[in-house]
């Protein structure tokens, strides 16, 4: 019965001190994950814990990128694609949000990031980053629509306007556009992608609610928004544990997307006997498509051409 006794206290008293190690490792350690800020007013964190076990936030910092040389460099093709967050592969990028992903949408993370200072908008004249946005141009960008209404004095009979201005509505985000460079290095031997740019896709209406065309809201030079996007976690509708990084999840390419365009002396797509503009004009939404489909299928195939030759 003594020796009985004894195991039973050795083996309490080791559960305790696992016990205490792991509640240190989960609450003390500075140098641990902590949980990313929150991005909009509408998620409240609990007060209590919320769960089974303490969890412990994912990575958060980006994953490293391969230097690559110049001189390395056998083929390069710059690639601009779309990102539709309608389709069910993009599911994550208009997921509400919870206290893992900052409470908000994937545009919402961005949006407060830009209004903290956090990370750096440029105007969308171009693609190229020339024009940093000031924070009036990014309070301006970001603003909602405003509603007006014509109201007659009850007292004095005469008619006013008044214009209730409505906050962001981040549903009106649709699509994400990349700009990416696909490059061929020799000393990896591996056809590399480098995510340049990333600019949010806004539908534009008019009064009547008739679609006249999308337009983006802001350039963002992907290399310096990494460190943000490994703060924030990606929802995985199989496991809500195992849950990528918004980094991971660019970086390993699981969203579903689409070319728009390549880099060739007309600024479109360009195809045997066709030149860049005119093919513009007789291409159907479908064509381009399909344009698209034959692009990627070229780049998919360089690098195989790239070890024959």
């Amino acid at each position: 019965m003594t020796i009985l006794n004894s195991y039973k206290s050795a083996v309490v008293a080791s559960m305790m001190v696992l016990s205490g190690i792991t509640s240190y490792a989960q609450t003390s350690d500075p140098s641990l994950p902590k949980a990313a800020d929150g991005v909009n007013d509408r998620w409240q964190k609990s007060l209590t814990p919320d769960g089974a076990f303490d969890r412990v936030s994912h990575i958060t910092q980006p994953i490293p990128w391969q230097h690559i040389r110049e001189d390395d460099i056998l083929w390069k093709k710059r690639v601009w694609r779309e990102i539709d967050i309608r389709e069910k592969q993009n599911v994550a990028f208009r997921y509400a949000g919870d206290e893992n992903t900052g409470g908000g949408m994937f545009i919402e993370i961005l949006i407060d990031a830009l209004k903290k200072g956090k990370i750096k908008g440029y105007k969308t004249f171009d693609d190229h980053f020339s024009a940093q946005m000031t924070k009036e141009d990014i309070m301006e960008t970001t603003a909602g629509k405003v509603d007006t209404q014509i109201v007659q004095d009850p007292i004095t009979g005469v008619e006013k306007t008044i214009i209730t201005p409505r906050d962001f509505n981040p549903e009106e985000i649709t699509k994400f556009r990349l700009k990416e460079d696909w490059i061929f290095d020799r000393n990896q031997g591996q056809m590399v992608v480098r995510i340049v740019g990333l600019a949010p896709v806004v539908d534009v209406y008019n009064d009547q609610h008739v679609y006249l065309a999308s337009k983006a809201m802001f350039w963002l030079y992907y290399p310096d928004i990494r460190g943000l996007l490994a703060q924030y976690e990606v929802v995985n509708p199989m496991n809500d544990l195992a849950r990528y990084t918004w980094d991971e999840f660019f970086e390993s390419r699981q969203f579903s997307s689409k070319i728009t365009k390549v880099s060739n002396p007309y600024g479109t797509f360009t195809s045997p006997g066709a030149m860049g503009e005119e093919l513009k004009e007789h291409l159907n939404p479908m064509e381009v498509l399909y344009e698209g489909q034959r692009q990627a299928e070229e780049i998919f195939n360089k690098e195989h051409d790239m070890w024959v030759y």
